[in-house]
């Protein structure tokens, strides 16, 4: 919510900056209150849409800002020639973010045969390069994560301890 936070205020800043210059420009009253009223509407119009956008998946081929190795894909949504919808957890962000890949079959099916074989060993779903179209096919964009390690048994019996009186060196 930071974000949406400091691009709203740099909108306003922005719009305030336009309004001022047109206010002190040598023109006539009406123009003057009609800039007036403009940024009055266009402030909380740019807040609207903006929370708006919130709710939708964006579009990987937007992500500018965020760039990782790998996400866990948390939910998918396939839809035949429109898009694949991902829900991603990404490793440096406390909440998931949803996105929409554009529709490719290939990758499609890729996906498909990722939640399969995580399903079957009970693991993750995990996405390659989220945010890079890249042409390489040697390693799949989509693929189930391996299950975890389970920890380290320790057999080994620890020394028995024995009890030395004060005064007495063993």
């Amino acid at each position: 919510m930071t974000e949406l936070t400091y691009l709203f205020a740099t909108l306003a800043v922005l719009a305030g900056v336009l309004t001022s210059i047109s206010i002190w420009a040598p023109r006539r009253l009406v123009i003057k209150g009609t800039a007036l009223v403009t940024t009055t509407l266009l402030l909380p119009l740019a807040y609207t849409s903006m929370v708006d956008l919130l709710s939708r998946p964006k579009p990987v081929d937007l992500e500018w800002w965020l760039h990782a190795e790998e996400a866990t894909v948390l939910g998918s949504q396939i839809q035949e020639n429109q898009g694949i919808h991902l829900w991603l957890q990404l490793p440096d962000l406390a909440e998931p973010r949803a996105y929409v890949l554009p529709w490719n079959r290939d990758t499609a099916e890729r996906l498909q045969q990722a939640r399969r074989a995580a399903e079957q060993q009970g693991g993750d779903v995990r996405m390659r390069l989220p945010f890079e179209a890249s042409q390489d096919d040697r390693e799949p964009q989509f693929y189930a994560a391996p299950q975890p390690a389970l920890p380290p048994k320790d057999y080994a019996e620890p020394e028995p301890e024995f009890y030395q009186p004060p005064g007495r060196d063993a």
